[in-house]
């Protein structure tokens, strides 16, 4: 986990501040201040609710970003587990990366894993369980007829060093997911 020294919050002073009203460096002395260090996740956004009046998508932001400057909480951390998330924009449409996932004889050529499908929609999303018992979403974005974005989403892993793993798995998978549609 990040020190209290050499942590960088991922969205600038000057865009929190304009939200919030507050830049980092108040944040985290008033969360300081008030207890948060020993606070719950849960208990720091309701803070930040009812005492800041601050709109539900910056609790979040605010909350998690000082729980990972006071190393409460790693980066990519979540509730549930560890939490990597790859993309690559392929030029090819939707209709042909999502088959891609979707055709084992063609996401042999580029995914070498187990696992079972949850829940899919048509060019747009697969639920997947990995072989594992870990969740991944693949996700779908058109960018132009002939062009598209592909998002591996796999959550609920058990620590750093296996987020890390997976990231530069998905990462070689999507290169080859890329080589094998364009």
């Amino acid at each position: 986990m990040a020190s209290k020294n050499d942590f960088k919050p991922r969205m600038s002073d000057e865009a929190v501040e304009a939200k919030t009203g507050k830049n980092w460096s108040r944040w985290f002395k008033h969360l300081d201040a008030a207890g948060a260090k020993k606070m719950t996740h849960q208990e720091i956004v309701a803070h930040l609710r009812d005492k800041h009046d601050v709109r539900a998508w910056w609790q979040q932001m605010v909350a998690v970003t000082y729980e990972q400057a006071r190393g409460l909480r790693a980066i990519g951390e979540k509730p549930g587990g560890f939490e990597v998330s790859v993309s690559r924009t392929i030029a090819a449409p939707v209709s042909k990366a999502f088959k891609a996932w979707t055709d084992e004889k063609t996401r042999k050529q580029w995914l070498p894993a187990n696992f079972t499908v949850r829940k899919s929609t048509a060019n747009k999303t697969l639920r997947i369980t990995w072989d594992d018992g870990t969740d991944l979403v693949a996700a779908f974005y058109p960018k132009a007829a002939d062009k598209c974005q592909v998002v591996a989403q796999h959550s609920r892993l058990k620590d750093a060093k296996a987020g890390a793993r997976m990231k530069k798995f998905w990462a070689g998978a999507l290169d080859g997911l890329k080589a094998v549609t364009e």
